[in-house]
């Protein structure tokens, strides 16, 4: 039985949706909006072989791969397809933006092949541990995954025809949809973006009054202008909010003190759907639903005349979950009265950002252990990579998320698959890794495109009033200050035991708290 299946009653854009499950590959994903993709897989254990199902609506060629960052380049591919004389399938590697070239050492393992109703469907399997140089290494954290499919059994250039998604292979956290079609509407209104290059605009409004509390389970970016629309934020606000305006972002006005983040996107990511047993409290007697839209929009050509009507959708039920979820933002503080610089023609300057959880009794008591589900992570143009650490007792016990190979056009919010629990005391710690070599003047630490940020968004569960944890170095002390013996783990790999490269340990020294400007701010879920 095939994972995914035409419903009867739509033909013409042929969407894809679950027919049934394999125990054999329990986890699924589509990898685009339209449903037109779909991904099964599953495995034994680390050290033994891992099996995908690809089924696409398409009787043309197909292809999947891992990819390093999303794009093509450096990434590990298979074709196949059924043509008239019968199946074809090949493990190939992409040089660049041209058709992949076929490995010599072919690791990919063709199980089978059929067309059915339109549609391909395409298994194949291979080891978790591959030892060839052309093979991507399926590793333990987050992996981009691309496909692309044509509409002939010619292997040519696939237009539009294409995608990236970045999932968690190896960790992935089975998701249910509800059947509910209900959804909360935040979005400008044929916003006039400005022919500035940066700019935030912010918009108070009102949601709908539910009188139950309700759970949000999907968030839905609608993205009018990907050129421009940079990222968005969904702020909580407090009770004293009472009315709807939109204007420019932080410039004093009471908008500034809506600071609890609902909901987020960056740019390049998709529908982010929330864990069966949890979901964002939304509604009830003592809900204000007053919120504040914010979207930073980057115009590095100042271009005139856009009109943006972007936003969220968020798709709620009244159908409760066990879990009340919140998102906790953690990393470097973006607004500070100490002056943060990176300086220029550096290949990697890394950065940090504290926060320890010793803070929160002073605002929750008693303090619960936070299960962390997902992460997005985000910087801006220099920034190459971004691990969040997790510790204990001075000593580090796992990531919380880790992007060896950011990109800053792919901003994804992430299902970690096993749940990280904090405790009491752990300090989470966000390292950014920048990269200036091609900048002439030094870089700050600000809102701009231009400017840098170094920040995780932790999705976690129970909520708690703590929606904000961030600090700042404080340069003027680094002169004086001891080197804390806390260092990163490298970062956890499935790779072949003759890899000298992947086995050396990548020390990266954290400042002591002395040289740290720790901020807390908290809002009540009231």
């Amino acid at each position: 039985m095939n994972c995914c299946s035409i419903a009867p009653q739509v033909t013409a854009s042929k969407i894809l949706f679950l027919w049934a499950v394999d125990p054999t590959m329990p986890f699924m994903e589509y990898l685009d909006q339209d449903r037109l993709v779909c991904l099964k897989w599953g495995f034994d254990n680390l050290q033994g072989n891992i099996t995908f199902q690809l089924v696409v609506n398409s009787t043309g060629w197909v292809g999947f791969g891992l990819s390093p960052n999303g794009g093509m380049k450096g990434s590990d591919i298979v074709i196949g397809g059924l043509g008239p004389d019968g199946s074809y399938f090949t493990d190939r590697h992409a040089t660049g933006k041209s058709t992949p070239l076929v490995d010599e050492q072919q690791n990919y393992v063709l199980l089978s092949m059929s067309e059915n109703d339109g549609q391909t469907i395409m298994t194949f399997q291979r080891t978790i541990k591959a030892c060839d140089d052309k093979d991507f290494h399926i590793t333990t954290g987050p992996i981009k995954l691309i496909y692309a499919y044509g509409t002939t059994d010619k292997i040519e250039y696939h237009m539009s025809r294409r995608g990236t998604k970045e999932v968690n292979l190896l960790n992935y956290m089975p998701r249910t949809v509800p059947t509910s079609s209900n959804y909360l509407s935040a979005q400008m209104d044929k916003f006039t973006v400005p022919a500035v290059p940066t700019y935030y605009h912010c918009k108070v409004l009102q949601f709908p009054k539910l009188n139950t509390k309700h759970h949000i389970y999907q968030i839905e970016p609608v993205i009018e202008n990907k050129d421009v629309v940079h990222h968005i934020l969904l702020y909580r606000c407090p009770h004293f909010v009472t009315q709807t305006y939109e204007y420019k972002c932080y410039v004093g006005d009471v908008g500034d003190t809506c600071f609890h983040v609902l909901a987020s996107w960056g740019i390049g990511g998709a529908v982010f759907e929330f864990p069966e047993n949890v979901g964002i409290p939304v509604g009830g007697d003592n809900n204000n639903p007053f919120y504040r839209l914010e979207i930073h929009y980057n115009n590095p050509e100042s271009k005139a005349g856009k009109y943006d009507s972007s936003g969220l959708r968020l798709h709620y039920t009244a159908q409760l979950r066990q879990h009340d979820a919140s998102i906790l933002n953690a990393g470097v503080l973006v607004r500070s009265p100490l002056t943060y610089n990176i300086p220029p023609k550096t290949s990697q300057f890394r950065t940090y950002g504290i926060c320890n959880t010793s803070q929160f009794s002073q605002h929750v008591n008693p303090v619960p252990d936070l299960h962390v589900f997902a992460v997005l992570l985000h910087t801006h143009l220099a920034g190459r990579k971004v691990r969040v650490g997790h510790f204990r007792d001075g000593k580090q016990i796992g990531f919380l998320g880790l992007d060896e190979n950011y990109d800053f056009e792919f901003q994804q919010t992430v299902s970690l698959g096993s749940i990280k629990t904090i405790k009491p005391g752990d300090e989470i710690i966000v390292e950014c890794t920048y990269s200036t070599a091609d900048r002439d003047g030094i870089t700050q630490v600000g809102r701009s495109t231009t400017d840098e940020m170094c920040l995780a968004f932790l999705f976690y569960y129970p909520a708690n009033k703590i929606t904000y944890c961030a600090s700042r170095p404080n340069t003027a002390l680094l002169p004086t200050i001891n080197i804390n013996n806390m260092e990163m783990m490298k970062t956890p790999t499935v790779a072949c035991q003759n890899n000298n490269a992947s086995s050396r340990l990548c020390t990266s020294w954290i400042v002591n708290h002395a040289g740290i400007l720790l901020l807390f701010l908290w809002f009540a879920l009231m």
